[in-house]
């Protein structure tokens, strides 16, 4: 996948964690910053998707579907402990 160069600014406080985060995992500020726009980028998909989820379940009955959930859910607790 083809790199693209870019220009940011960020306050220098976090510009130094940076620095030293990067020099501690021996990896460069480029990585960092696009693991973090990773990160940051997958988090807002998945609340877009929870969003999705309870705007189609709004106003449901979910309550039957609940109760039906509740003995498997305990035995898969109980297998568990």
């Amino acid at each position: 996948m083809p790199n693209v160069k870019t220009a940011i600014s960020i306050e220098k406080p976090i510009f130094e964690k940076i620095n030293i985060l990067a020099k501690n995992l021996n990896v460069s500020r480029s990585y960092i910053f696009s693991q973090a726009a990773k990160e940051y980028i997958q988090r807002h998909e998945n609340m877009e998707l929870l969003q999705q989820l309870n705007e189609a379940y709004d106003g449901q009955q979910t309550d039957s579907l609940v109760q039906k959930m509740r003995p498997k859910h305990k035995e898969l607790l109980n297998d568990q402990w």
